[in-house]
């Protein structure tokens, strides 16, 4: 009977110590943590749960090394994701020179608007008919006064660098669009600008102009310059319209030779 109990008590002792509880697994463990990247305080975690008994430490165990084996390999999947590639470096776009104007081409355009804008001061009866391109107080007028003064200051008896032949091509350019402009406006205004009495003396002085120009008879063209001189110094006298001093010369030419024909 002693002996009996001696053996159960030797048997429960040795199942439930330290000294006879399974080791197979806790190696186990212990290993897998260490190949999984555990640290000191989990391998130490692992050693106290196998203490306390096998089922805890199975399970616990199981737990941590599991989760170990999942930041261990979600590091490394992060490691191993390609980097980014750098951006591309777009060359610069090539730089566009401006061919340089021909200079000759451009003289040959400004002495076409010079001869164009020197007839129609020359002529008394387009003067007459448009004498808003004359008054440098119609916007569009003094406008192209001023890119017509331009354009003359740049230009030069002799090749100028490019730079210089850039900027004369520009107002040339621009007197031509500044003409068209004023020419334009002129043709809307035509004595609307002028009060009503000195309008009809600007109308007798331009059909008088009209009959000295067109008629057959030399005592018939001579009178009717006469006429038209005395009715443009009414115009000028009054400041209602004044002819520009070419104009003036070309009908003081015009009368001086109908009288030397006479």
């Amino acid at each position: 009977m002693g002996r009996l109990r001696y053996r159960h008590y030797h048997r429960h002792y040795h199942r439930w110590s330290p000294a006879g509880r399974p080791v197979g697994p806790l190696l186990v463990l212990l290993c897998a943590a260490v190949l999984a990247g555990a640290g000191v305080v989990t391998v130490t975690l692992v050693t106290i749960l196998a203490l306390l008994g096998p089922p805890m430490l199975i399970g616990a165990g199981t737990v941590i090394v599991l989760r170990h084996l999942h930041h261990r390999r979600h590091r490394r999947a992060a490691g191993q994701q390609p980097a980014p590639m750098p951006a591309a470096r777009l060359a610069p776009p090539p730089v566009r020179t401006q061919p340089v104007p021909d200079w000759h081409a451009t003289r040959a355009r400004f002495a076409q608007l010079r001869s164009e804008y020197g007839q129609f001061e020359c002529d008394p009866l387009a003067v007459l008919r448009l004498p808003a391109l004359t008054d440098v107080t119609v916007p569009s007028t003094s406008r192209f006064v001023d890119a017509f003064a331009e354009a003359q200051a740049l230009d030069t008896d002799t090749e100028p660098p490019p730079a210089h032949r850039a900027r004369f091509a520009t107002a040339v350019d621009q007197a031509w669009r500044a003409w068209r402009a004023a020419r334009d406006a002129a043709e809307r205004i035509r004595l609307a600008g002028i009060p009503a009495q000195e309008r009809a003396t600007v109308q007798r002085a331009i059909k008088l102009l009209t009959v000295a120009r067109d008629s057959n008879h030399d005592a018939e063209r001579t009178a009717a310059y006469a006429k038209a001189r005395a009715e443009l110094a009414k115009l000028d006298r009054s400041g209602t319209l004044r002819l520009p001093p070419a104009a003036v010369a070309a009908l003081d030419a015009a009368a001086r030779g109908q009288l030397t024909a006479d």
